[in-house]
């Protein structure tokens, strides 16, 4: 009560028991790491903004010029980039993938976490396995035969299909579901009349909504940012967005202006998608917080 009322006098809140003030160095700190996180999104907004001879200048600028809006209808008109096709392909293949793996993910870390059947821990095992192995360079040959032998090269199918399930997701859902859903809670449902699937509808997926988050999000910008397998499978007519943005170098020279222009542009969807699901993560961890 002491420590309450001289709080008050003093026109400040009372401090929470065991709460860390930061130092002045820790702000100072803070304060630098955001600056070094945003300089590069600010350079790139600089250079996308000027003239390709205001890219290599010595010294550089440092302000934003007043092309981007051109530098931007340029991307947009390049004949053999096809940067729109690109921004639609990159979002229906992760779009797709995202659902996918969060979906199935989230299905098999409840069945892995909290029912019991024969072979579990061998095929979760099996699974853990695969995440030791670069799947993707050393199956890149035997994955291009198939998609050839399904005639699926240079359609969207052989980008979205050998992604549809990973193993990091199962592994992540599984842990999440551990902590985050208790047996009493699965056991009190099942009590009730609830069948596995209704259990995993109306008792899981509320409780694991920040792990889904994280997954979403996380496998979004890998499938955004893939290069190698689209490159392999898709035609240039038919590109994502990232072989779109390496489309716009010139053959004979590199086009800064309009790489950093069509990087901004790329990045866009990215910013959304986290602005989406950003608040479902931050609610998971104040709802932990409470909790504890």
């Amino acid at each position: 009560m002491t420590v309450l009322t001289t709080a008050a006098r003093r026109g400040r809140q009372p401090s929470a028991p065991g709460l860390w003030h930061p130092s002045v160095m820790t702000k100072v700190m803070l304060a630098v790491a955001i600056l070094l996180s945003i300089f590069p999104l600010y350079w790139m907004i600089v250079i996308a903004s000027r003239t390709n001879s205001d890219a290599v200048a010595v010294p550089p600028p440092f302000l934003p010029g007043g092309r981007l809006g051109e530098n931007i209808m340029a991307v947009i008109n390049n004949p053999d980039a096809h940067f729109l096709t690109g921004l639609t392909n990159s979002f229906v293949v992760a779009g797709i993938v995202t659902v996918s793996v969060v979906i199935i993910s989230t299905l098999a870390g409840f069945a892995f976490a909290r029912l019991r059947f024969r072979g579990s821990s061998l095929l979760l095992l099996t699974i853990l396995l695969t995440m030791m192995v670069p799947l993707q360079q050393m199956g890149v040959v035997p994955l291009y035969r198939l998609m050839v032998s399904l005639e699926w090269t240079g359609t969207l199918k052989a980008v979205i299909l050998p992604y549809l399930l990973n193993g990091f997701g199962v592994f992540l859902m599984t842990q999440y579901t551990k902590q985050a859903v208790p047996d009493e809670l699965v056991e009190a449902a099942r009590v009730d009349g609830a069948s596995t699937l209704r259990i995993w509808w109306n008792v899981v997926l509320p409780a694991v909504r920040p792990g889904m988050a994280v997954l979403g999000i996380n496998t979004f910008m890998l499938m955004w940012n893939d290069y190698m397998w689209p490159m392999i499978v898709l035609t240039p007519d038919n590109p994502t967005v990232q072989i779109a943005i390496q489309s716009l170098n010139e053959r004979f020279s590199t086009n800064y202006v309009l790489i950093f222009a069509g990087t901004a542009l790329s990045i866009i969807p990215l910013v959304l998608v986290f602005i989406a699901f950003g608040r479902q993560i931050v609610g998971g961890i104040m709802e932990g917080a409470v909790k504890a």
